[in-house]
């Protein structure tokens, strides 16, 4: 980048004001958003198809999906028109099959923005025998970019966001009993899943790098946004959150627009840099995107390996990076 992207760069870091205004134009770029038929991702998709992007809306409720393809398409009308891909992440006949489906359909791949999960869910087994909190926030997506990687690749500056959360401060990978076979709590489930998203980000950039690839793998995390993930939470918390409260609890919760910033500055900011991890710049996890550091388990190398093995092991997936 030039002196003066950087310089820019950096006066909107001090400021802290990073928004969709500095995005740069998409004209001719595919990006696959997971999960985009509602909330942050269907954020995501749309102020990436008003700067001209190709959007491709990956996601299980495929009407909903059409109907936020159309919302899109009447809020941008000059925009290329959305399309949607049918993907269920607990599933890896669902993974497989829209991974095929995209590389047939597009003759690109700019962007992987992996949005989608679950939050606080019961307990559920998928199809495959995973636990569905860790097969939908983490090894479904680490599937679908295995499966897409090649296609990535080709593709010079193409990126790859994975949204993880601050949830992965109390996030704890318990390798021994991953799958929650003999005790489950939702919240350790979802921490472990938001850890787990980290470590994948890290191990995949580190190994982009040591290859020499022209593609960055890149971490974000939304603050707390009032979304349909909430919905397994008392009605007491999730008003706690709504915008009805947000008169007296406006420093905690971030609406949709600026909870989808720090995910579209990792994949569109000129200066953001592979292994970089993008939030609110407030310490309560408000305001506008900047990078910002994760825990330090996140960053144990030992535990990023053993759960790439682990990930190829479960899914069958193994990736084959070159540059």
């Amino acid at each position: 980048m030039d002196q003066q992207h950087q310089a820019a760069s950096r006066t909107r870091d001090q400021a802290g004001r990073w928004t969709a205004a500095d995005m740069p134009d998409q004209s001719g770029r595919v990006a696959v958003i997971t999960g985009a038929n509602r909330g942050i991702g269907y954020e995501i998709a749309r102020v990436l198809a008003a700067h001209s992007a190709q959007v491709v809306l990956a996601c299980r409720d495929t009407a909903g999906a059409q109907r936020a393809a159309a919302g899109i398409a009447a809020s941008c009308p000059r925009a290329p028109a959305a399309s949607v891909v049918q993907l269920d992440l607990s599933s890896l006949t669902s993974v497989r099959d829209a991974a095929e489906q995209i590389r047939a359909r597009y003759p690109r791949l700019d962007l992987l923005i992996n949005n989608a999960g679950v939050m606080e869910v019961p307990y559920q087994q998928t199809k495959d025998g995973f636990e569905l909190t860790f097969a939908a926030n983490h090894l479904g997506h680490f599937a679908l970019t295995g499966l897409l990687l090649d296609f990535l690749l080709a593709t010079p500056g193409s990126r790859i966001v994975t949204m993880s959360s601050q949830a992965h401060t109390y996030g704890v990978m318990n390798f021994a009993d991953l799958q929650a076979a003999r005790g489950y709590d939702r919240s350790a489930a979802y921490g472990q899943s938001k850890l787990a998203n980290l470590l994948f980000t890290y191990e995949l950039d580190r190994r982009l790098t040591a290859a020499g690839a022209r593609t960055a793998a890149l971490a974000a995390h939304p603050g707390v946004v009032y979304t349909a993930l909430f919905k397994h939470r008392t009605w007491p918390q999730r008003l706690l959150i709504s915008p009805a409260a947000r008169v007296i609890n406006f420093r905690a919760v971030q609406n949709v627009k600026m909870g989808a910033l720090p995910a579209l500055r990792a994949a569109t900011d000129p200066a953001a840099r592979g292994g970089e991890f993008y939030g609110p710049h407030r310490r309560r996890d408000t305001g506008y995107p900047v990078p910002v550091t994760s825990t330090a388990p996140s960053h144990d190398a030992a535990d990023q390996a053993r759960l790439w093995q682990i990930s190829e092991d479960l899914t069958g997936v193994s990736y084959r990076i070159t540059p």
